[in-house]
């Protein structure tokens, strides 16, 4: 475990089946407030169930979740956000069309008056929103311009805002800097750490060991559903990150099944030949950033 202190969110030994299915297998995993947990995996890892067991979708199969040291047994998402654990997914769940404010408190409209006379109160909207953002370093010019006129990078601001501002204490982030470029992607990273330091435990879901190492505080590896590490960033240099990312030891693997294939002639021998040379390259790429 990183840091001192007690785990803000934690689950220990947790399981989930679907039929024959092993979706997850014995997954332990922790975040404290005011720290980054990173989960890394490629795809089908397991990623996207864990995501929804933290967030109160899926109920786990076997383990326990713990949040600030009571056990949970969550029946949906809104139980889970009531608790303050809020999950911003890729999709972001916003409006192209609808304006930055109106976005913000989609669903939890703040209201003025009262019975019959009771209104939307637009003008605490758009100074709340831009109050909001502001504290998280984010400087919106205009709260009514639309979503659909920001970029990737300050549309997943706008969610981790939004999800701060009504209670969050911990954040889950769902792939955030999967479909940006890398100026965006390093805004996103910049909120992340803003978010940290407000003392939010963030647990940051990515496949990308660039973007994780600069923010993290804490490693959790996933293949196949299983833990396949659980490092401290003391105990993790970048570089080894990258290559238990990248699977050398599966592409050392698939490089000499592909020459056994080679040497056994066919018709498709040389080109498995140039596949098996291209992966012994990579591997030699992975050896070489390991030596740096």
């Amino acid at each position: 475990m990183s840091g001192n202190g007690t785990p803000l969110l934690e689950i220990r030994n947790v399981s989930k089946y679907f039929g024959s299915v092993i979706a997850l297998e014995d997954v332990s995993a922790f975040v404290r407030a005011g720290e980054v947990t990173c989960l890394l995996g490629d795809n089908g890892a397991g990623k996207s169930t864990l995501i929804k067991v933290l967030s109160g979708v899926h109920k786990p199969t076997k383990g326990n979740y713990f949040f600030d040291g009571v056990e949970q047994s969550f029946n949906s998402p809104r139980d889970a956000l009531e608790m303050g654990i809020a999950t911003v997914y890729q999709d972001l769940a916003m409006i192209p069309l609808m304006s930055v404010w109106r976005n913000f408190f989609l669903g939890s409209e703040p209201t003025k008056g009262w019975g019959p006379f009771k209104s939307y109160d637009s003008e605490f909207a758009k100074k709340t929103t831009k109050e909001e953002m502001a504290k998280m370093g984010i400087d919106i010019r205009d709260p009514d311009q639309t979503v659909g006129t920001l970029s990737g990078g300050e549309r997943q601001s706008v969610a981790i805002a939004r999800a701060v501002y009504f209670g969050a204490k911990v954040l889950i982030l769902d792939e955030p800097t999967a479909a940006l470029g890398v100026k965006q992607a390093g805004v996103v990273l910049k909120y992340i750490l803003q978010a940290r330091n407000r003392g939010i435990g963030v647990i940051f879901i990515t496949h990308n060991p660039h973007h994780a190492y600069p923010v993290a505080d804490h490693f959790v590896i996933l293949r196949r559903g299983l833990v396949y590490g659980d490092y401290t960033k003391a105990e993790l240099p970048l570089e080894q990150l990258v290559q238990m990312m990248a699977g050398g030891a599966d592409l050392e693997a698939l490089q000499h099944e592909l020459e056994q294939a080679a040497r056994e002639g066919g018709a498709e021998a040389e080109s498995l030949a140039e596949t098996a040379q291209a992966i012994e390259s990579e591997l030699d790429e992975l050896d070489e950033l390991g030596d740096e």
